[in-house]
This record gives structure tokens, sequence and C-alpha cells, in this order.
């Protein structure tokens, strides 16, 4: 299995604290950096410093690391139209040495999307949107001819299809507990399923959906979880580092991956035994780069 750092930036970082953490990232071992694509703080909170664009973010730090994969956990569909989408993903994974990997989902947060005047239609549009997003991201990075496309939601005509990623395919992942539409789609387009922050219980039934729908398609993708993470060397650096984040140490052991590296650990092989090849651990405190750390020693040689 392996270990992906993922960050939240909407709840207060700058570009500096995102390079550090990316940066500690890579030195540590850690396979990948994600960061989440939201423009307004989600919760109570001063709102302060604000967002950051994620492919802004992801094109800088293709720049400023070497090795480690970058990515988003998930951009919504309702913030980017596909074509001026496919091409920031593909410099973006130029600029990287072919290290990007694009989460896209239909996004759900409708208060940052009147905060910033983007336009957020019902879920059964948002759908229709992703997929045929999914479809002219991936028809315009493998058209070897002018790309057209005429869908409900989006046309395109005679594009040169240009920049191309380096990889090629580039790694798409499709997250969420959806029982239909999510796994149809990414058991048709995706490189990658995630469900996040859910238990092994619904972890594993959402994988079992998921199958089902590669069954039906031929594919097989890899598959992976999200958990908040909150490990500390003993019971009280656990309470620390949950009291920074505001969260409840027991409340975190139930729904996250919270306590003692062995405690933890035992988690992981949990989601790992259903057969999930990535886990993205959730960092909140990122200026607490001990805790990374912490993990890299203790819990990474293990998994």
């Amino acid at each position: 299995m392996k270990l992906r750092i993922f960050t939240e930036p909407q709840q207060g970082a700058t570009y500096d604290d995102l390079l550090a953490v990316a940066q500690a990232a890579e030195r540590l071992g850690f396979d990948a950096f994600f960061r989440s694509d939201h423009y307004l703080r989600i919760g109570a909170g001063a709102p302060g410093p604000g967002s950051t664009d994620a492919w802004v973010t992801l094109g800088a730090l293709a720049r400023e690391t070497s090795r480690i994969r970058l990515g988003t956990l998930v951009t919504p569909v309702t913030f980017r139209l596909p074509g001026p989408l496919a091409v920031s993903v593909a410099q973006a994974d130029q600029m990287s040495g072919g290290r990007i990997e694009l989460g896209l989902g239909v996004g759900w947060f409708d208060a940052e999307h009147a905060a910033y005047g983007i336009p957020f239609p019902p879920i059964g549009q948002r759908f229709e949107m992703l997929e045929e997003q999914l479809d002219i991201v991936t028809g315009l990075w493998g058209a070897e001819s002018p790309f057209s496309y005429a869908g409900k939601h989006y046309r395109l005509t005679d594009s040169p299809a240009l920049p191309k990623p380096v990889q090629r395919p580039l790694p798409i992942i499709i997250g969420g507990a959806g029982a239909r539409r999510t796994p149809r789609l990414a058991a048709a387009f995706a490189t990658e399923y995630n469900i996040p922050f859910h238990g092994v219980e619904e972890t594993g039934e959402a994988f079992h959906r998921v199958r089902a729908a590669c069954d039906l398609t031929g594919r097989s993708i890899i598959l992976s979880a999200a958990q908040t993470v909150c490990v500390g060397a003993d019971e009280a650096e656990v309470a620390r580092r949950a009291e920074a984040i505001d969260e409840d140490p027991a409340e975190l052991r139930k729904t996250g991956l919270a306590g003692t590296p062995a405690e933890v650990l035992d988690k992981i092989h949990q989601f790992r035994e259903l057969g999930a090849e990535h886990l993205y651990l959730q960092v909140m405190d990122l200026a607490d780069l001990d805790h990374l750390e912490l993990i890299a020693a203790e819990i990474m040689p293990h998994v």
C-alpha cells in the first residue's frame, strides 16, 4: 500500500505552507501530495488567508519537487470548462515530468459557488457534466488529429487537442460513495476509485460495487480510501494533535486513523485487506511537520 498526503488548503494555508508540506512529504518518502480543490473555508473559523487555486498550486509544486506525485481530490466539474482544464492539467504534467493525477468530481459545496459567482446546477445535471468532461478530457489527450465534440453541455469544434500530457494515459481518479452513477463512471473512465472518510465496512461495500461495475467493462482499476490522520507516540501526543485540529481523539479513532502507530497500523491493514492500494492521509495541521516524520518512521515501513 502506498501512503499519500492529502491537504485541505481552504481551511487556511498559503502556497508556502503547501510547499513546505509537499517537500517534507517528498523527503520522507510518501508516494504523493494531494490537495482539495475548494475556494471557501468549510465550517466555522477565520477565513484567512483564504484558499488558493488548486491547479496554479500544483503547477508551481511541479517545479519545486522532483519525485512525488501530485494531484487533486477532487476538482469539481463546475469550476472549469473541460477544454481549458485539459490544457492546465496537461501543462502541469509536462512541468512535473509526468507526475500529475486528476481527481474529478461533481462538486457539492454550494456556498463556495455563491461566494465566487460560479453556477451550481442540480446534482443530476452535474453528473451529466462530469461524464461529458471525462469524455472530452480523455478525448483531447488521446486525439491524434483535431478533436470535436457535441454534447448536451459542451461543444468543441476542431480543437488542436494540445498540449498533451507526458503520461499516456494520465491517471484519472473518480471518488465518492454513490451506489450507481459513480461506480459506472469509475469503471468506464478512471484509473483509480477513491472513497473518502467512510468506515471499513462502508468502504468494502463501495469497493464491491466498483469491482462489479469493472467486471462489466472488462477493466481493472486501483482502489483507494482517504482518512483523517492523527498519530501520536503516546496518548498525550494524540490528544495534543487532536486538540490542534478541534477534534476529539475518541471520535477520531472511530471515524479516521487516530491513536498510536500500532493502533493506526491495525486499521490501515483493514483497508489493505479490502484491496486498497493507495491510502490518502488527510493532514489538517500543516505546520506540524513532526507529524509527517512520525508517520514516515513508525507507520510507512509496515504498510
